[in-house]
């Protein structure tokens, strides 16, 4: 019993370290610092996806490849390996689809051809 007497003392002390009242947790909303800007910021606009994505063969036996975006304002053009595509873009609707450097692209996704001036090159038919 001598023995278990340290033992016993230090359970009771433990114990008695505890606190027996219930802790409360008070749970407020936070403040978000940027509400305001946010509340007032314009609408985000997502990009257009792909809408269509076709391979043509053109005059000079060249291919293209043609994403076109589902805003029907843009698409992406890779000509022949190209690794990266060459956003082009319409400055309004009915106008042709051009970037910089002497790009510039006429035709639609439904088209069964397009007209396309390549830098340095004319411009050429395109069938799909």
């Amino acid at each position: 019993m001598i023995r278990n007497l340290p033992l016993i003392a230090l359970s009771v002390l433990a114990l008695a370290a505890c606190n027996t009242q219930p802790e409360n947790v008070v749970a407020g909303e936070t403040p978000d610092p940027m509400a305001n800007e946010l509340a007032s910021a314009p609408p985000v606009e997502l990009p257009p996806s792909i809408a269509k994505s076709k391979t043509y063969r053109c005059k000079d036996n060249g291919t293209i490849t043609i994403d076109w975006l589902s805003d029907g304002k843009s698409a992406n053009l890779r000509v022949g390996d190209m690794p990266a595509p060459t956003a082009l873009k319409a400055a309004a609707d009915g106008e042709p689809l051009t970037a910089e450097g002497g790009f510039s692209l006429t035709g639609n996704a439904e088209a069964p051809s397009v007209n396309l001036t390549l830098p340095g090159k004319g411009a050429q038919a395109c069938k799909g």
